[in-house]
């Protein structure tokens, strides 16, 4: 169509439209996009969304706080109180085996409570009626799946963070101060010994040494108390590095090997708990399951070596992170393997694994129950 002498009439252009807006609304269009409604990605809205969902959840949360900080506040807050108020009778309120003794629950609860999340964030739109409209929008069921992983640990994993901290500021500035020797069956020892220094000392003082460590009286004859240290040197020494992880207060590096130990057990039950709740669409039963594995299971299987079934009971992730469990900490319950990652020495009554089995396990049980729940959500009739 022309006008007037037959020139072509111009067509006002369209209001433009913000520049955020149109590139918001084709970033979210899905066509091509790298966290659009089709992809497996999980946006960051989806994210912050499923973490709402959680922190909804007030019963949960609850119990969320009181088993990550209520153990070291209440054990640590009553210690420095009584320390204050009398402190001849009460000793200051961190020390070694305080250190030792917190670290271990507080790794068992957390990874209960941890399981307990991931299991609630596997099942929660199902326990809320909502995943069939969240799949007739179109978004991909993986990026369901994968946007409660980033959800649920950052809840948990900086309340345990916090509690760890905590643990260790009371250890480090309310603590006892640093002995300079251990007392080992009755005998004085100097700390930080090697093995052939320990060797070297305890031949100085054979007689000593046997009436301290053997069962009975010194054996007669000069050699005697030689021949004792020199047959049972690597089992003296083993005892030796227990009780002196036990008399020393941690230095900061076995801290921070502690705090990565703990903050792993707590992922690992996040993201078991988060897999099998999805693949059973059961919350209450994944969380039975997982209590089960953790206060029953995992002990029987570290500490009794089934004949014939060794292999077997290496593949439990719970005996695969006690091998893992730092040297600070190993003390603390007895037993004890063979050096592996992070300086560890475990607290397993079997014969330890190798250390790329070890990681294997851990690494196998963090992606093959991943690799389940995602699978059933994305198979889940909607």
């Amino acid at each position: 169509m022309t006008g007037p002498g037959g020139a072509v009439p111009t067509v006002p252009n369209p209001t433009p439209e913000p520049a955020g807006r149109g590139a918001r609304a084709r970033r979210g269009s899905g066509g091509g996009s790298f966290a659009g409604p089709g992809s497996w990605i999980p946006s960051w809205d989806l994210i912050t969304t499923k973490q709402l969902e959680l922190r909804k959840r007030r019963g949960l949360m609850v119990a969320v706080f009181l088993l990550t900080l209520g153990l070291p506040v209440l054990v640590l807050g009553l210690r420095l109180a009584f320390h204050a108020f009398d402190p001849r009778s009460y000793g200051p309120a961190g020390s070694p085996s305080v250190f030792a003794s917190l670290c271990n629950p507080m790794a068992e609860f957390g990874f209960i409570i941890a399981a307990t999340l991931g299991a609630s964030a596997g099942t929660t739109d199902l326990a809320a009626g909502v995943f069939r409209h969240l799949v007739i929008t179109g978004r991909s069921r993986i990026s369901l799946y994968l946007a409660r992983i980033p959800a649920g640990l950052s809840i948990v994993l900086p309340l345990v963070a916090v509690a760890f901290a905590m643990l260790c500021l009371v250890t480090a500035y309310e603590g006892t101060p640093q002995p300079t020797s251990v007392n080992y069956n009755g005998l004085t020892v100097p700390l930080h010994l090697n093995q052939r220094q320990l060797k070297v000392w305890l031949l100085e003082r054979p007689k000593e040494a046997e009436m301290a460590i053997g069962s009975g009286p010194p054996s007669a004859g000069a050699g005697a108390g030689v021949k004792f240290v020199e047959r049972h040197t690597v089992a003296i020494y083993h005892d030796y590095v227990v009780d002196e992880s036990t008399a020393l207060n941690p230095a900061m590096n076995e801290m921070v090997k502690i705090g990565l130990w703990v903050e792993l057990e707590v992922g690992i039950g996040f993201m078991v708990g988060l897999g099998l709740g999805s693949l059973t669409g059961q919350r209450t039963v994944a969380t039975i399951l997982m209590i089960v594995l953790e206060i029953i299971v995992t002990p029987i299987l570290a500490r009794v070596a089934i004949p014939y079934f060794l292999n077997g009971q290496r593949l439990v992730v719970g005996v695969a992170m006690d091998q893992l469990r730092p040297a600070g900490l190993a003390g603390s319950l007895g037993g004890g393997g063979g050096r592996v990652l992070f300086g560890g020495r475990g607290v397993l009554m079997i014969p330890p694994m190798p250390t790329w089995a070890m990681v294997a396990v851990i690494v196998g049980w963090i992606v093959g129950w991943s690799i389940l729940g995602a699978w059933r959500m994305a198979t889940r009739d909607a």
